[in-house]
């Protein structure tokens, strides 16, 4: 196994870094203000550097490439993941937002194709793996688990005043700005109640959420007859990356385990809907399909920047999610182009709210 390709936006240094530690073919910068500023003179000769984000579908359907890691944060990740999908190429899947955004869309490309979609999100890996446990017939419900994030004992006049930096801290992952907010909001958990229902060919009402604050258990299935499957791992991502890069087999592995010389206190509670809304967003999303996933999660990425920068309270990141959700022109089988444009709609819808 070897990385044909490495992508990054902006930060270059890093990726200039990987590309001497690992030699791949290409590298790619998306932002071509960032390629321009850096100074290439070190990259290896055998290293050739791509400019723009059109040189994504170049390098995922090159012959060589196996198996492509769709990890871009956020509606840009979903170019990338079309690209590969149309290729017939495996894509391990860490960005959830491109079956948020075009789910119905996504799975019927794989299946034109004949490409595999592994989940590397912990609690889509979980699932993945329990699902092994019995027949897709036998199955009755997936559960999702959240850590219910920094705030999950807060009341709702308490979440008026969060803080930029109190939403940071996460109590046990250690992730981007923008999916540690998602995290604490519990939109995160709202966009995958999306993702799974169109990653596992679920019904809405057979995804349930119930918050977990250790992040031991990453999600469990339960099947007819009452039995329930749990996947248990510390969170560590690098167990659900390197499952998905051996699928189907199982090799040793470098993540974290866990210690069975001590002792565990795993609680499972269900969420307050009231007190997180998203949930509930996420939830009839899912009902509604069409394009009501990529208008939630535009207006969430726009709204989240919005709060990072202080210009919106984090108790505001919700309804201005609703708000666009509940006013745009839903269409119940959008084409690709369609889901692009409402897309765009919607970050200027949420930018006209944040700001009035």
């Amino acid at each position: 196994m070897r990385a044909v390709a490495l992508t990054a936006r902006s930060n270059t240094g890093l990726l200039e870094e990987q590309a001497r530690a690992f030699r791949p073919r290409w590298i790619v910068v998306t932002d071509q203000e960032a390629a321009r500023q850096h100074d290439w003179s070190g990259l290896p000769a055998e290293v050739e550097l791509l400019v723009g984000p059109d040189a994504i579908p170049r390098m995922v359907a090159d012959p060589e490439v196996g198996i492509v890691v769709s990890a871009i944060v956020g509606s840009a990740g979903l170019q990338g993941t079309w690209a590969a999908l149309e290729a017939g190429k495996t894509v391990a899947l860490a960005n959830k937002e491109s079956l948020v955004m075009g789910g119905p869309l996504i799975t019927r490309l794989a299946r034109q194709h004949h490409a595999h979609i592994l989940p590397i999100d912990s609690e889509h890996s979980a699932v993945f793996q329990a699902l092994q446990a019995g027949r897709r017939e036998e199955l009755k419900r997936v559960i999702l688990t959240a850590s219910g994030g920094p705030f999950r004992t807060y009341t709702s006049e308490q979440l008026s005043g969060v803080t930029v930096e109190e939403a940071l801290a996460h109590p046990t992952w250690d992730m981007g700005p923008k999916i540690t907010i998602d995290s604490a909001t519990l939109m995160n958990k709202a966009l995958e109640i999306i993702e799974a229902r169109w990653l596992f060919d679920l019904e809405p009402d057979q995804i349930g959420v119930v918050i977990h604050p250790q992040s031991i258990v990453h999600s469990l299935v339960e099947f007819v007859d009452g039995s329930v499957i749990a996947q248990l791992s510390p969170p560590d991502m690098k167990l659900p990356i390197q499952y998905a890069l051996t699928w189907p087999q199982r090799r040793p592995g470098v993540a974290e385990k866990l210690d069975w010389s001590r002792a565990w206190r795993l609680e499972l509670e269900p969420p307050d809907w009231e007190r997180f809304g998203a949930l509930r967003l996420g939830l009839e999303a899912a009902r509604a399909g069409g394009t009501a996933g990529a208008v939630l999660n535009a207006a969430n990425e726009t709204a989240v920047a919005a709060f990072l920068a202080g210009g919106i309270g984090f108790a505001g990141i919700v309804p201005a999610c609703r708000s666009v959700l509940e006013n745009h022109h839903f269409d119940p089988n959008p084409t690709l182009k369609q889901v692009l444009e409402l897309d765009h709609w919607a970050r200027q819808e949420a930018t006209r709210w944040v700001g009035a």
